[in-house]
């Protein structure tokens, strides 16, 4: 198998796109190729802010085309929401820097509650500042509250005219220094409960707007702002109690899914540069690739690379043709977020203990991935609220089964018209899964498929023959363990799903699995050694402990695709 499952801007060619959106991609790798390494790392150490990638981004209408939905586009076919070259570009953008990615992001979140609300006139001013090139922000956390939505102190006061006075303040929202469009979460004053949540449209070039900080050490801004006596206008609101409430989790839910596709791209930018430093640097009289162990490593982090793009790619299917009868993109949104993001740190460990002290070289791309890639799991909801998340679909889709039509493959250039219309953000425990063994059974021939398989199954004999009662489900610690399973589970299913789309070298895959396997066994070992695990389910443990089935000859093949990526891609100094 050739390389080309990794983006590489040498020989990137997304022919399966219209061609306005191959320009504007390809522009973008040639924007950031045009300014050369030395310049984007410049930037980066000295912390300056990114003006002139916004210039970039407004003269291409880059923003503009890739987040106006066909609605308010005034008749620009060019213009649409669509998940597939979305995560094209989140790739990109990780590809080169995840700072650039931080300014776009924010603006998909700051848009999701304008695109959700049937308010004409903020969706005509936002389709009007995206086209004028200007960005967006998400004001909902707060410095005391986080992201606790259920907890909020900016609060609106009826001016008697049909409109607020708005007074607070929000913490670490992006682009507020800048933003043409903050969509701002709030409360009413004289509304208690639900009711009184409030989403409105704010400006931060407004005088009573008022920066206060950017509360963290990097060229992105992530501010802290304060509202005094702001007006908001009835125009200004976009959503108002339950709806205003749906429009945060489900702006969240459109948002968080662009972090597996940031972490690929860090991923693969640093892969380029460890394996093809460590190829070229002689150790003790060889080649550093030489060592056993760092081939294992190597091998071990494309490994677990191939995986992470294979999830991500066939997640964003089910992304795109979810609707009111077909949810389970639910399920498989937190998994990016999730198990993705948490690889995307492995896949770095894995680098950097091979390249060791280069990895802190201020010169490399490298220094700047390691200390990024950390904030993705992080973001958009932790690792272990979006795991606690997952297992609400664990009894359905493991016992539960549902027909359903196949997910083709989603690049068509349509609009994904339903993430603006997910409704009320409740019934998760309805939402039901095509049976997951389907997936397995196609490949039950590779051992490792096969041996993984072993695993699954036994996860759930030890739930339906073992479950947690209802103490044990209390404790998270304990819950977590048992959510870490079921998570390699879904992970297996739609790598193999786009595995068989795709017609992925089975080398490969089975390489996968053997990772999947070695992970399920460290997952269980956890489970053992949890204080409140019974003696049953600690024995279930240890009973479903296994070994990859090893092929010094397969792995030897994928050694050769890890070898291949050495000199493949250096970016332009």
């Amino acid at each position: 198998m050739s390389n080309t499952l990794l983006f590489n801007p040498r020989t990137y060619d997304p022919t399966h796109f219209d061609p306005e959106t191959r320009r504007l991609l390809r522009a973008t790798i040639d924007w950031f190729e045009t300014r050369g390494k030395k310049a984007l790392l410049r930037d980066y150490m000295d912390r300056t802010w990114y003006a002139d990638f916004l210039e970039f981004a407004a003269k291409e209408g880059l923003f503009a085309t890739f987040l106006t939905p066909s609605a308010d586009a005034a008749g620009d076919g060019n213009k649409r929401w669509d998940t597939a070259r979305n995560a094209a570009l989140n790739e990109i953008f990780g590809f080169y820097g995840l700072n650039y990615w931080y300014t776009w992001q924010v603006t998909i979140l700051g848009l999701g509650p304008v695109w959700q609300s049937a308010n004409p006139e903020t969706r005509a001013r936002a389709a009007q500042l995206l086209s004028e090139g200007h960005v967006m922000a998400f004001a909902l956390s707060e410095k005391s509250h986080g992201a606790d939505i259920y907890q909020t102190d900016l609060i609106l006061t009826p001016d008697g005219e049909g409109g607020f006075r708005a007074n607070g303040s929000k913490y670490y929202i992006g682009n507020g220094n800048v933003a043409g469009l903050v969509s701002v979460f709030g409360r009413r004053s004289d509304i208690e409960g639900p009711d009184g949540y409030v989403f409105f449209a704010a400006d931060s070039r407004h005088p009573d707007y008022h920066l206060t900080q950017n509360v963290v050490n990097s060229q992105m801004f992530v501010s802290e702002f304060r509202l005094e006596n702001y007006p908001v206008r009835a125009e200004d609101v976009m959503h108002t109690g339950q709806a205003a409430f749906d429009a945060a989790l489900n702006t969240v839910n459109i948002g968080k899914f662009n972090l597996c596709t940031v972490g690929v791209g860090i991923c693969e930018h640093a892969m380029y540069e460890a394996v093809t430093h460590a190829h070229n640097r002689i150790l003790y009289g060889n080649p550093v690739t030489d060592f056993p162990h760092v081939r294992r490593e190597f091998t071990d982090a494309y490994v677990r690379l191939a995986a992470m793009k294979l999830f991500s790619d066939r997640a964003a299917d089910y992304f795109r043709s979810a609707g009111p009868d077909d949810r389970r993109y639910l399920l498989f949104n937190p998994m990016t977020k999730m198990k993705v993001t948490t690889e995307s740190e492995k896949v770095i460990d894995l680098l950097w203990d091979v390249i060791a002290a280069k990895g802190f070289e201020k010169d490399t791309y490298f220094d700047k991935a390691c200390r990024d890639i950390r904030g993705l799991p992080k973001l958009e909801g932790t690792v272990h609220v979006n795991l606690a998340l997952i297992q609400k679909f664990m009894g359905n889709y493991l016992f539960q089964p549902a027909d359903y039509a196949p997910v083709p493959t989603r690049l068509d250039a349509a609009d994904d018209t339903f993430l603006f219309g997910q409704g009320p953000a409740r019934g998760l425990g309805a939402i039901r899964f095509q049976d997951w063994r389907i997936a397995y059974d196609r490949f039950a021939a590779l051992p490792n498929v096969a041996r993984f398989r072993e695993q699954a199954d036994g996860l759930c004999e030890l739930l339906s023959q073992h479950a947690p009662d209802k103490a044990q489900l209390r404790d998270l610690d304990f819950s977590l363990a048992l959510g870490h399973l079921f998570a390699l589970v879904v992970y297996g299913q739609l790598v193999l799903e786009q595995a068989e789309l795709t017609g992925l070298d089975e080398d490969l895959l089975d390489e996968i699995f053997a990772v999947l396997v070695r992970d399920f066994s460290g997952y269980a070992t956890d489970l053992h050694g949890k204080a409140a695990a019974t003696e049953a389910q600690a024995a279930w443990a240890l009973a479903h402990i296994r070994r990859p089935v090893a092929d010094p000859e397969r792995l030897a093949r994928v050694w050769s695709q890890v070898e291949a990526l050495s000199g493949a891609y250096e970016m332009q100094p």
